[in-house]
């Protein structure tokens, strides 16, 4: 990735539903059960407070009430010792628990409770305090139910749902929302609690909701009758971290298949010194000692069995040593920015802002013509076959961001890369790629974005006339003609020195890169939106560019018209927030497009933090419950509403479906009806949910099941897996 000149160029649980009781007396009843609350008993006018420390959960009822609390309300009702307590609901009975002076913040109100069956969904929860605030009602649904013991019912109530605006209140109203029998129902365990660590941490993270409600109704359909298509299993991939290599381990938790060597340093490795390249402009242009080097990176790989890729120098220049600077300050004198490190380096910028002349490429490199690759790949291919002839490297990477050279690598490449240049160097580089290793896989050019698909660095050079490259090329866009040139080429001399188009994408619309970004409301949707410029023709790109994108087709189209056969590799992405759960759907929601679009292969730059939103984004797909559960190899047309995605995938045979299912409402539940068409009869079904808690996904409640259809809630921002057989 190109960071500053990139960037520069970028401007770039049973539950108790809540009956609405407003009034003073703090009762405000259905048409009914007005008489009977008018005669309900009131709270004392004073008791004493009940200290606790802040993180601790409040009892309120555990077989008696507990200190401080009061029982009021208008059921008939019974609270024997150390016993559970019994209360009659019918003509739409209340028990009312208060304590004056409540203080406290509460994740949750938590209880048990048993009723007959024929009550139904009868419970209405509701918090009260005098004055005219209003609390919602809440209908304890099967959502809020988060454990059956026998008869008992365990119900945890966000307060997220019971109190919105965090009003302060003194009270717990638990009514009957219809009338029922005589019968008893019986309550204990009533407490207040504050939010568990897991649900804490999903709060932080933006998701951990439940939402009210039964959730807004989305048809969706998975259609196993369409034409399918294949999955590349290379769209998983992620990148080097040249900082941490020596450091994660939790990269090779994600379930990547592929990792690629790549980055603005590794246009200068020098594969002969091992483990020295030159930073550029990411750090002062400083040759430097790695703690790693490319076959180090292999290595690592093939123990862990992904595949690798790797990035080819084609500048012409590679590091020479391990200390040497390009703009040391001893020759540029002072400098704009300054690296102390001995030799003291600088940014190559005067103090006003102006660049200086760089110094002969001789000070920091040694030349790298093709013939130095040439040998570096053959010396590959030779390691293969002492190791028994297995491909260690599966894609080279023709450079990296040539486009970029003169400002990331300005000191050894200061003009700005033409369209000849690019196919020059291609050709050339490629070609002894090709000889080297006949069967290799080829990606280039690599380039950053949106402006170098279509001109070249020159056509934007400082004092040149803008577009002049393109028009002399026939005012052809470059990625085009690029395209065709290279089929002209093979046509002339049977040499093909292309076989993946690689290309960069990062939204344009400030949505951050890593684990940078903003995650307020307007950037979490934006940063959603985003990914649309992946492949959606009607989505107006929301930056700069102002257009729509259509990433996928749009190159797609270019392949098929110019050089047929070529694959398409999105050689970096990152949509930022990485751990933020609206960077973790942006996440599942480009891998599922990269399965339903076909792309060969994607990298992640570089990986995500372990256990964010985006790490579980990844494991959705590649091992969604710790048993190597994945997505299937085949994608399945689906269809889905807006504010949510479907991806399907089966595998084989048929028989084994996997779907992933985002809900991008960071408040609102959605209530998936799916229809399984051409698919056969339900078998099994296991519903898998994420919504930002670090432990990852987790065993769901499965919605109402029929032989061709399911219901299924998907709680506000949240990844739900569907892990189904089908007969």
């Amino acid at each position: 990735m190109a960071d500053s000149a990139k960037q520069a160029r970028w401007k770039r649980s049973v539950i108790l539903t809540c009956a609405v009781l407003g009034s003073s007396a703090g009762v405000a009843m259905a048409q009914q059960g007005a008489s009977a609350a008018k005669d309900a008993p009131q709270p004392p006018a004073a008791a004493p407070a009940q200290t606790r420390d802040a993180n601790a959960s409040v009892v309120i009822y555990d077989g008696g009430l507990t200190p401080g609390w009061k029982d009021i309300g208008w059921a008939p009702r019974e609270l024997p010792k150390s016993a559970p307590a019994r209360v009659r609901m019918y003509n739409h009975g209340g028990w009312i628990l208060y304590q004056p002076k409540l203080t406290g913040a509460y994740g949750a109100l938590t209880f048990r409770f048993t009723a007959p069956e024929a009550h139904g969904e009868f419970l209405d929860v509701r918090l009260d305090a005098p004055g005219a605030t209003v609390f919602p009602h809440v209908r304890i649904s099967p959502e809020f139910i988060v454990k059956k013991d026998n008869e008992w019912a365990e119900v945890v109530v966000p307060m997220e749902v019971l109190n919105p605006r965090s009003a302060p209140f003194d009270r717990v109203v638990l009514r009957a929302s219809k009338d029922v029998s005589r019968d008893w129902v019986l309550f204990d365990k009533v407490a207040l609690v504050p939010l568990s660590p897991d649900i804490a941490a999903a709060r932080a993270a933006g998701g951990g909701r439940a939402g009210r409600g039964a959730g807004r109704e989305s048809k969706m359909v998975i259609d196993c009758a369409a034409p399918s298509r294949p999955i590349s299993p290379l769209i998983y991939g992620i990148a080097l971290d040249g900082n941490r290599e020596t450091q994660d381990t939790h990269q090779w938790k994600l379930g990547a298949t592929i990792r690629r060597w790549g980055g603005n340093p590794t246009s200068r490795y020098n594969w002969k010194l091992g483990r020295a390249w030159n930073t550029g402009n990411d750090w002062y242009f400083r040759n430097v000692q790695l703690g790693f080097g490319a076959d180090d990176f292999l290595e690592s790989n093939r123990k862990h069995n992904l595949q690798s890729a790797l990035t080819l120098p084609l500048i012409g220049w590679v590091a020479k040593d391990t200390s040497s600077v390009g703009f040391p300050v001893s020759t540029f004198g002072p400098q704009q920015a300054v690296d102390e490190t001995e030799p003291a380096g600088g940014n190559g910028m005067r103090r006003d802002g102006t660049p200086l002349p760089p110094g002969p490429p001789t000070a920091t490199s040694v030349q790298a013509p093709p013939e130095f690759i040439s040998e570096w790949v053959r010396s590959l291919r030779e390691a293969d076959a002492r190791r028994g002839g297995a491909r260690g490297v599966h894609m080279y990477i023709l450079d990296n961001e040539p486009a970029l050279w003169n400002s990331t690598h300005r000191d050894v490449h200061p003009e700005p890369l033409t369209y000849d240049e690019l196919l020059k160097r291609t050709i050339d580089y490629g070609t002894v790629v090709r000889r080297a290793d006949p069967e290799a896989v080829i990606a280039g050019p690599a380039e950053w974005g949106w402006t170098n698909y279509f001109w070249s660095a020159a056509d934007f050079a400082p004092g040149r006339p803008p577009y002049t490259d393109r028009r002399a090329h026939g005012d052809v866009a470059l990625l085009p003609w690029y395209l065709r040139s290279l089929r002209d080429h093979e046509k002339k001399t049977g040499v093909r020195v292309l076989d993946v188009v690689d290309v960069h994408f990062y939204p344009q619309s400030n949505v951050g890169v890593g684990v940078e970004g903003g995650t307020d409301p307007d950037t979490n949707a934006r940063r959603i939106r985003s990914t649309r410029a992946l492949w959606d023709p009607t989505y107006k790109d929301e930056s700069w560019i102002g257009e729509p994108i259509q990433l996928i087709p749009r190159v797609k189209q270019w392949i098929a018209e110019n050089y047929p056969g070529r694959g398409l590799s999105i050689g970096e992405y990152n949509f930022g927030a990485l751990k933020h759960m609206s960077g973790g759907l942006a996440q599942a929601e480009a891998l599922g497009r990269f399965g339903q679009q076909g792309l060969t292969s994607a990298f992640f730059w570089q990986y995500p933090p372990e256990n964010s939103p985006t790490f579980w984004a990844f494991r959705a797909y590649r091992d969604f419950d710790g048993k190597g559960g994945r997505f299937q190899d085949v994608s399945l047309p689906t269809a889905a509403p807006e504010g949510t995605s479907l991806f399907a995938s089966r595998d084989a045979s048929g028989k084994k479906l996997t779907a992933v299912l985002l809900n991008f409402d960071p408040e609102q539940a959605a209530q998936a009806q799916l229809e399984f068409k051409g698919c056969g009869t339900l078998n099994t079904v296991r519903v898998l949910g994420y919504s930002g808690a670090p432990g990852g996904f987790t065993e769901q409640a499965t919605g109402t099941k029929a032989e061709q259809a399911l219901s299924q809630r998907l709680p506000p921002y949240s990844i739900t897996v569907l892990d189904l057989t089908v007969k």
